[in-house]
């Protein structure tokens, strides 16, 4: 019986402890959405915020770049969650394409501070948050695209489809560069609807020029998956 009440304080002290974690977090955000883009972030800023001093806050992060990397990691799960859901076979492939940027720029320009906070590794290494969403996103994104070109009778060599997952990852990478460009770039800023459209036609034309390679020939105004269901159209 001890040791089940032992265990009982232990559970909620853990509970006590992610609650502590989150709201750190969740004050961080906060402070981060509240300043200029690119501004820099001090961790009193986020313990007046959060209610807490800062020893408390280090109690919770082994240090200041452990807080940053659950912060960045927090931010871009929130973006993921916005994006994943609208990667689907759901309409013609401009639209799919113009879907997916359009989400992602709408969330940019609302929340360009947490966009310039998230796009980037801090440590730089390849195993942070952003780097592993990037995989993440492009790799759901590839696996679409390469069943698309078998179902629609595309037959690449084993070289051109070990290509796909680079050019697919560069394509997304593509994106959020010019997405980083267009928040950060000083002047008047072109309308988000005209980056949206333009990048959508960017990505378009070397899909459609990679796809003419592969022997197929997209239809823009047909759904995607009519187009699976269309006898093999060879250019």
């Amino acid at each position: 019986m001890a040791g089940e009440k032992r265990d009982g304080r232990q559970d909620r002290w853990s509970k006590h402890n992610e609650q502590r974690r989150q709201q750190i977090i969740d004050a961080a955000i906060a402070v981060i959405e509240a300043g200029e883009p690119g501004a820099d972030v001090q961790v009193q800023q986020i313990a007046v915020r959060a209610g807490l001093s800062r020893t408390v806050i280090y109690r919770h992060f082994e240090d200041r770049a452990d807080l940053d990397r659950a912060v960045q990691q927090a931010i871009l799960d929130g973006l993921w969650s916005d994006l994943m859901p609208g990667i689907t076979l759901d309409g013609t492939v401009p639209q799919i394409i113009e879907r997916i940027i359009g989400t992602y720029v709408r969330w940019a320009r609302a929340h360009p501070a947490l966009h310039l906070a998230a796009d980037h590794d801090i440590d730089g290494g390849d195993e942070g948050p952003f780097q592993q969403g990037m995989e993440q996103l492009a790799g759901r994104i590839s696996a679409i695209v390469g069943t698309a070109v078998i179902a629609l009778g595309g037959k690449p060599t084993a070289e051109e489809a070990e290509a796909l997952d680079p050019l697919i990852y560069g394509l997304v990478g593509a994106v959020f560069g010019a997405v980083r460009r267009w928040l950060t770039r000083s002047g008047e800023r072109l309308p988000a609807e005209t980056l949206e459209r333009l990048t959508a036609q960017s990505i378009w034309y070397v899909i459609d020029g990679h796809a003419r390679g592969f022997g197929i020939e997209l239809d823009p105004d047909l759904p995607l998956e009519e187009l699976l269901t269309k006898d093999i159209l060879t250019v």
